[in-house]
């Protein structure tokens, strides 16, 4: 047994919350070997003014305090997200509140947001350059908060300096309210603050700013989020967050449990969304395809349906590390079943 087989086969003995600790323990140490050799250039995409090696990456949610973020890139993803960070430090929702839906490749969270806050990320990444490994940064709210683009203004202004990209999470279905921000009027004003916020902080030098969205959205939703997208402020749209739908044949000992569904369940209903996103932007804008990813093909799935790049979580909690450097040999053989030369080239193919 090599050592990812092992550490996997050790962290799903363990409850939820504290393997997620052993695993960020473990790549703190250095403990989880990292890729070896360069990606295929194949995988090469440039976007959002970024060169990325290859377009897998670490989702929002896995490292939500810029702990590990190097070892994290180190795995071999062409990107790595951090946060949801939070202006103030906040403990999230009482426990229990992750749990492993094993058969069905899924999991439950109701996390609320669980930081040190921004203060604490700043201070970790103190000193860091942009360019130093791709690393995106996503902002939430307090719960407490009443005027939530306060909280993103404080997160662009301390953390947008440090950051590759900066995303604005109003989408994670566990802080009160923070959905209801995705309609076009607190959408436009949520957008427009925190731009300024990040224009002024970064000195001409300003990252881009990226939403990330719900999976659960009416079709007059999506069309607003695109005609925000399309006024120029957001360089990006990321594809989506977690689901409170509940699919039927979920285990049923948590189908009930309150929160957000991501895994296997998600895949289908986010690429939708991501394809209708697509039309709706035109194709003008990139996105970030998320939700459900578990091998190669799913990935190359997201991509065809336009997303420039990917991110993935979940699918780690079962297949371990090692997922990362099986899905790029996968994409890579999708790319010559296809007859197709690059990663970029395959594009929004499904819309051709």
């Amino acid at each position: 047994m090599d050592l990812f087989s092992g550490l996997t086969r050790l962290l799903r003995c363990l409850p939820p919350e504290a393997a997620h600790r052993l695993a960020l323990r473990a790549l703190a140490l250095g403990l989880v070997p990292g890729e070896r050799g360069p990606d295929d250039p194949r995988l090469r995409v440039s976007v959002l003014g970024l060169d990325f090696a290859n377009p897998v990456g670490l989702a929002a949610g896995f490292d939500k305090n810029a702990a590990v973020w190097r070892p994290a890139l180190r795995l071999g993803f062409g990107f790595v997200e951090v946060g949801s960070v939070t202006p103030r430090p906040q403990p999230g929702n009482p426990k229990p509140r992750l749990f492993r839906l094993a058969a069905d490749g899924a999991v439950i969270n109701r996390m609320g947001f669980n930081n040190d806050g921004v203060p604490a990320m700043a201070a970790r990444l103190a000193g860091r350059r942009r360019g130093d490994g791709i690393l995106g940064i996503n902002l939430g709210k307090n719960k407490e908060t009443a005027d939530a683009a306060a909280d993103y203004e404080i997160g662009a202004a301390q953390l947008g300096p440090m950051a590759d990209y900066v995303v604005i999470n109003v989408s994670s279905p566990n802080t009160p309210g923070l959905r209801a921000l995705q309609g076009k009027a607190p959408l436009q004003e949520l957008v427009g603050r925190t731009h300024r916020a990040l224009a002024a902080a970064c000195a001409g030098k300003m990252p881009p700013l990226l939403l990330k969205i719900a999976p659960d959205l009416q079709d007059q939703d999506l069309e607003d989020i695109a005609a925000v997208a399309l006024q120029g402020e957001l360089a990006g749209l990321i594809v989506s967050n977690t689901t409170i739908a509940r699919p039927a044949g979920l285990d049923p000992r948590y189908a009930k449990e309150a929160g957000g569904l991501s895994g296997r369940p998600l895949f289908a209903p986010s690429t939708e969304i991501l394809r209708r996103v697509y039309r709706l932007t035109q194709g003008r804008l990139p996105l970030i395809g998320v939700g459900g990813i578990a091998n190669g093909a799913d990935a190359y799935a997201k991509i065809r349906a336009g997303a420039s790049l990917v991110q993935l979580y979940s699918a780690l909690v079962f297949a371990g590390p090692g997922l990362v450097q099986r899905i790029k040999r996968e994409l890579v053989a999708c790319l010559e079943r296809d007859g197709l030369p690059s990663v970029a080239a395959a594009i929004g193919a499904d819309h051709r």
